[in-house]
């Protein structure tokens, strides 16, 4: 097996060491590569995500250790962007800025019925519990449909390369709230793997949610990898690791899983272009 780590996230953000951090941990496991992904900078005030102010800094780093190691391992530079519609930066304009190799987008932040107000999905449980009674009156159906519809529209407006963690609303959902069995919610799920066949963005598997014991299943789970597959739309495998020991973790259970969805290969990112390789 070829490892990799596409969807990485420094102290530049989140992450909890700097880039050559990773980038040496990553040669003792003798992956194939590392891409770096900082929460891109974003006009709503958070704490997770990269200051503008140091977006260049992060850029010139990570060219610069892509050129020390490049001997010894391929380093990318990317940024996880967030999408809100009317608030963030077009992709592709940040991607020009900066020169990123690829990009992944996705939803942390989902813009609610009530003005200037988003729905956290991330951090503690109180977060979408709170958000669900303040901002959808506890409409759980109508909550995840904004989810979903805000997944939709960035990808077919700003057509990231990998959609990061697709069915990032069950993590705190934790059954409490609806059945991922639901057809309603199924048919969300079905909506918008009809969007991804429209393109030619990247499905991950995500495996922080299980290492982190936040969620019992990946994101996206069989279910979902297996309707994807009967669809051709690709895949590849992400850690999302906050932190160097988190690089591959339950990196072959995600491989198996998608083999056991049908794949027999996975897409990756090699010197400028993607391609299948097998699994």
């Amino acid at each position: 097996m070829t490892y990799f780590s596409y969807h990485t996230h420094t102290n530049y953000c989140d992450g909890k060491a700097e880039a050559e951090a990773f980038i040496k941990r990553a040669i003792e496991l003798q992956m194939k590569a590392v891409g770096f992904s900082s929460h891109a900078p974003f006009p709503v005030e958070v704490s997770w995500n990269m200051d503008e102010k140091r977006l260049m800094n992060y850029v010139n780093e990570i060219r610069a250790l892509s050129t020390k190691y490049q001997d010894e391992i391929d380093v990318y530079l990317s940024l996880e962007l967030d999408y809100i519609p009317g608030i963030t930066r077009p992709f592709a304009e940040t991607r020009k800025l900066c020169g990123l190799d690829y990009t992944i987008g996705s939803v942390h932040l989902v813009k609610s019925p009530v003005e200037n107000e988003f729905l956290f999905l991330d951090g503690p449980d109180t977060n979408y519990s709170d958000g669900l009674e303040c901002f959808y009156n506890g409409d759980v159906k109508k909550m995840v449909k904004d989810y979903f519809s805000q997944i939709n529209e960035m990808i077919l407006i700003q057509k990231p390369d990998i959609i990061g963690h697709i069915d990032k609303i069950k993590m705190n959902n934790k059954g409490r709230y609806f059945s991922e069995e639901e057809k309603w919610y199924q048919d969300l799920l079905k909506e918008s793997i009809a969007v991804l066949k429209e393109t030619d963005c990247i499905v991950e598997i995500n495996t922080r949610g299980l290492y982190t014991k936040k969620s019992p299943a990946f994101y996206p789970d069989f279910s979902f990898a297996k309707t994807c597959k009967k669809h051709n739309i690709p895949m590849t495998i992400s850690t999302d690791a906050h932190h160097p020991d988190e690089l591959l973790l339950y990196f072959n259970d995600a491989a198996k899983m998608l083999k056991e969805s049908g794949y027999d290969c996975i897409r990756i990112y090699d010197k400028g272009r993607w391609k299948d390789m097998g699994i």
